[in-house]
């Protein structure tokens, strides 16, 4: 009978190990995913997540990704584009503003008064003008551009109703155009990557910070500011454009199968998904800024118009600009209104 037993346990050992070999080798590719934001963060629960558990499941396993949150493979937020391109993750996260001027077309989805508050819609007009600005990521290919659902002012000690308000205000700002904002509004432009606003905002280095709800909440933000500003009908002030990207060798290196399955889960097809995910966060964000006893604002018509007055001037440098690179600034700047329109982002 013991030899019985050491014969079936020997047995169930085997075929335990052996299931094992056969779990281990079902993931064929295996993919990093790098990141500047916390393992909490909307972005890894309601985005990088479920989306490696449909690439796993579309591909019954083959493929697994591996997620890296908080830059945990090194770094700092600026590199990460760099690392994509040059193999360090296969797959990196991050904002056009870590690199300014290095993704010029893409800035139009950016600029006050082509994004008008919907992630969903500006979005989805990205995909739709691909052929326009993709050449801004010739050396990567990629996944997702995305927008998240606008930028918020929110500010520490002063509650900001008019332009005058801001005059001389300290304000983070996530881009290049944002930066162009602020210069415009009187105030100074001040960039950082978004893990260090949070001590900036405590330690007084700054003053405000543009940034949506959705980053706001995991930094706790609601906590260190007293007011939060925004346009009539919650109209933003700009947007910051996100890249999802993968190293170029990295994804002709797959067989052609599994190339089909990251397509299927990629630009157009997970446009609609991952903007109405930003959308969606938007709401509890401001319900923590009143939990934590914030106060919402939100600009009276004269006001708007002035802050609008400043928002056709960013809009006229950009174009000026992007003519001296050679781009058709206002050609980009009329078909990516037109884009976001039509898919249901506001006149």
């Amino acid at each position: 009978m013991a030899r019985r037993d050491l014969l079936l346990g020997a047995l169930a050992a085997a075929l335990l190990a052996a299931g094992g070999a056969s779990t281990a080798r079902s993931a064929e590719v295996t993919l990093t995913l790098h990141h500047f934001l916390g393992p909490k963060a909307p972005a890894q629960v309601a985005f990088f997540e479920p989306w490696a558990k449909k690439l796993e499941e579309a591909s019954k396993g083959r493929i697994k990704v591996e997620i890296f949150p908080s830059m945990a493979m090194g770094g700092k937020p600026p590199e990460l584009y760099t690392q994509a391109r040059d193999g360090v993750a296969d797959i990196v996260w991050t904002v056009l503003g870590y690199t300014p001027g290095a993704f010029p077309r893409s800035e139009v989805f950016e600029l006050p008064g082509v994004h008008r508050g919907s992630a969903r819609a500006t979005t989805l007009a990205i995909q739709e003008l691909m052929d326009r600005i993709g050449a801004d990521y010739a050396d990567t290919h990629p996944l997702l551009i995305h927008a998240h659902a606008g930028q918020v002012l929110f500010t520490v000690k002063k509650p900001v109703r008019t332009l005058a308000d801001v005059q001389g205000m300290k304000i983070r700002v996530p881009s290049r155009s944002g930066a162009m904002l602020i210069e415009a509004w009187g105030a100074q432009p001040v960039t950082m990557p978004v893990p260090e606003l949070p001590t900036a905002l405590s330690k007084g280095t700054v003053d405000a910070a543009m940034i949506p709800f959705e980053v706001a909440t995991p930094l706790k933000v609601p906590e260190l500011v007293k007011y939060a500003t925004v346009g009539q009908g919650g109209q933003r002030f700009g947007t910051s454009v996100f890249i999802f990207t993968m190293n170029k060798k990295r994804y002709e290196s797959l067989p052609a199968d599994l190339k089909a399955v990251l397509d299927a889960h990629s630009g157009k097809n997970i446009a609609g998904w991952i903007g109405q995910v930003w959308d969606d966060i938007e709401p509890p964000g401001q319900a923590a800024l009143e939990k934590a006893g914030g106060q919402m604002i939100t600009l009276e018509a004269a006001a708007q118009a002035e802050f609008d007055a400043r928002a056709a001037q960013v809009v006229e440098r950009w174009i000026a600009e992007a003519k001296a690179k050679g781009l058709d600034g206002e050609g980009l700047v009329a078909a990516a209104r037109a884009a976001v329109a039509r898919h249901g982002g506001g006149a």
